[in-house]
């Protein structure tokens, strides 16, 4: 089933953030029907920095790679805002999709952007916008790879500006709408009511961000198609990592720490470690 036929059925579509091949992996193994592959995690993680456009372009095709090797799920990619205008918009596009994306979200910002839940935004304009989905609906090599329309106008231009941004983003040919960091449920089912019987729409939960905080089966509810949770992974890392780092400089161990992680035996059984060599051994056996 492809992902444009999944989005078409319920329940809706949950996608976990990740941001490298591990919590890929992690997130397929318990269940997960597709990622979602956060610029913001990847600056949070391979950098230590906030999500304020110090990502490159080859620096996330590279990361979908690393996971396109790992898993089979389909990869939903933040593309940002394609990295330039449509010329680059339309490199963007075929170098991910090439990498392995079954999906690429383009937003309206101006370089360089921020997470969508910072204040200080800018946007190009919206015809500037219309014609990098244009340019990527135009450079896509299968139909089946979805242009994912983004509008940070809430923010910057206000609710009525942003519905008629996505409009527009429709008209070029967005697959799905993604109206980012709506203030109320109010705004949320205006979107709904306008949009939801034309195209798929997209929410983003980001714990403590803008948008009232909506359980998968509540936004099924409201009309929404696809949900992601891009960043609540690094949160959770994060949270963890000041647990055990604290816990071992001041223990000189991690015995006080052992039933929250995985031993090396366990870590080996989650990436497949004796799978892998037990394939290697074949083939050297194979070959004598």
């Amino acid at each position: 089933m492809s992902l444009k036929q999944r989005l078409a059925k319920q329940p809706i579509l949950l996608a976990p953030g990740v941001y490298d091949a591990l919590t890929g992996l992690i997130a397929e193994q318990s269940g997960a029907e597709a990622v979602y592959l956060s610029g913001a995690s990847i600056a949070y993680t391979r950098f230590g920095r906030p999500d304020i456009g110090l990502v490159s372009m080859s620096e996330v095709a590279d990361t979908i790679a690393a996971v396109r090797d790992r898993i089979e799920l389909p990869i939903i990619v933040d593309a940002d805002n394609g990295f330039g205008n449509a010329l680059n918009v339309q490199r963007t596009v075929r170098i991910f999709e090439r990498m392995g994306a079954n999906a690429l979200q383009l937003e309206d910002q101006t370089l360089p952007k921020r997470c969508g839940h910072l204040d200080g935004k800018t946007l190009v304009s919206k015809s500037e916008m219309a014609g990098k989905i244009r340019a990527a609906c135009d450079t896509r090599t299968s139909e089946d790879t979805l242009i994912i329309g983004r509008t940070d106008a809430i923010a910057v231009e206000g609710f009525e500006a942003a519905l008629d941004r996505a409009e527009a983003y429709v008209e070029a040919g967005a697959d799905m709408l993604f109206i980012e960091a709506p203030q109320s449920l109010e705004q949320m089912r205006e979107a709904v009511s306008r949009f939801a019987s034309r195209v798929p729409l997209m929410a983003n939960m980001v714990e403590g961000g803008k948008t009232p905080i909506v359980n998968a089966a509540g936004l099924e509810d409201l009309g929404f198609s696809f949900v992601i949770f891009p960043g609540g992974i690094v949160r959770a890392i994060a949270s963890t990592a000041y647990d055990y780092y604290s816990n071992l400089i001041e223990n000189g161990s991690n015995e006080a720490f052992r039933e929250r992680m995985f031993d090396f035996a366990g870590l080996n059984s989650v990436i497949g470690t004796p799978e892998l060599l037990a394939k290697g051994k074949k083939y050297d056996e194979e070959g004598n």
